[in-house]
Order: structure tokens, then C-alpha cells, then sequence
């Protein structure tokens, strides 16, 4: 996910702010605001806009994910759904590219609290953020979650952080099919890239 981080202050309409803000305040500015913005304990961050690529990735996802996600009763997101963490003390709130939902609890306005999937498509601006910050927020701070997936926007390469009994284990793909567990179906990295490589 494209992202503008500006871990000393964020800005908002033009003014620098340096004092933290509530999740109140930041849920409220998010419904009014024009931008949208991450939330991690108290600060705010600005995101960018995404790449040709990185949308077709997305959509194609989306178009694939789907009718499997509706027909087994669970709730798809793509781009403007927050997932909500709650870790260690502090709180904060991610926009991931798509956010699987399959628990009928989980149903929050502007937010979710127990996704099953989280998918997020990599940049250079964003990849340490996503495989770092991310990584350990969503494994660590989301007991819903069965599977996070990495996607890389500019080649073929797939890695899928799954869930075990043991912990969360690591698998690396550039071909072949992504098996995941939430929906119980198969994704072939063709189908995930084929439209972003006619760019």
C-alpha cells in the first residue's frame, strides 16, 4: 500500500500537529476528511495514492476472492476498510488492500477487529513498513487472523505468512497456486498478475 509517513507530525489541512490525537478524534477526521490516513498509537500518517499496477493487482484479487467470499457469508474489502489492533498498550488503525472478514461478530462501521485475511501489495516507498511494522501487528495483534499475503507490485513473487499451531509459518512463491484457508480455494499467481502485466 502507497503511503506518505511523517513520523515527527502529521499534517492536516495545511497546519502541522504535534500533540497525539484520539481515536475518536482521528475516526471523525477520517469520515470528513478528503485524504486518508493510518492511525498508530496517537499519531496519524498520510497515504499516497496507488500505482496503475498496484490497483490491477487489487482489482484482480478482488474479482477472484469474491464470489467465494459471498458465497461462503464473509465480507471482502478492498482499499477503504481500517482494520483495528489493539497491542502491547497501544492502538492502531491500517487500511491493508484487502481485508477478509468471516466472522458474523466482526461487523464495526468504518472498521474491522477480526479478519481472517489480509492482503497487501508491495511498493519500494512501502515494502519495510509491510514487512516489518505490518507483519508484526497484524500476526501479533489480530488472534482472528489465519493468513497474511505479500504480493510484490513490479514481479511475480507471493509470500504468505499462514498460521499454525506451532506459529506462523513462512512460504515463498513465484508460480504455481496460493492455497488459502480462509475461503478453502486456490489462486494462481497468473491469475493475480495477468492484468497488471498488460501495463
Amino acid at each position: 500500500m502507497s503511503h506518505v509517513r511523517q513520523r515527527e507530525a502529521h499534517k492536516t489541512q495545511g497546519r502541522i500537529l504535534s500533540n497525539k490525537m484520539s481515536v475518536d478524534e482521528y475516526l471523525a477526521g477520517e469520515q470528513d476528511g478528503e485524504f486518508r490516513h493510518e492511525y498508530i498509537d496517537g499519531m496519524v500518517y498520510a497515504m499516497a495514492g496507488a500505482s496503475r499496477r498496484h490497483a490491477l493487482i487489487v482489482t484482480s484479487l478482488t474479482l477472484l476472492l469474491g464470489p467465494k467470499a459471498r458465497q461462503q457469508g464473509c465480507q471482502l474489502f478492498a482499499n477503504d476498510m481500517k482494520v483495528r489492533i489493539q497491542q502491547a498498550g497501544e492502538e492502531s488503525f491500517y487500511y491493508p488492500d484487502l481485508i477478509l472478514g468471516c466472522d458474523p461478530n466482526d461487523r464495526e462501521t468504518y472498521f474491522s477487529t477480526r479478519p481472517c485475511l489480509i492482503i497487501e501489495v508491495l511498493s519500494e516507498s512501502t515494502e519495510r513498513i509491510d514487512r516489518r511494522e505490518k507483519l508484526y501487528a497484524y500476526t501479533g495483534g489480530l488472534p482472528s487472523l489465519h493468513e497474511y499475503l505479500l504480493l510484490a507490485q513490479d514481479c511475480r513473487q507471493a509470500d504468505l505468512y499462514r498460521r499454525r499451531s506451532e506459529g506462523w509459518q513462512h512460504e515463498k512463491l513465484v508460480e504455481g497456486s496460493i492455497h488459502l484457508q480462509c475461503l478453502d480455494m486456490e489462486v494462481t499467481i497468473d491469475d493475480i498478475y495477468q492484468d497488471a502485466e498488460r501495463t
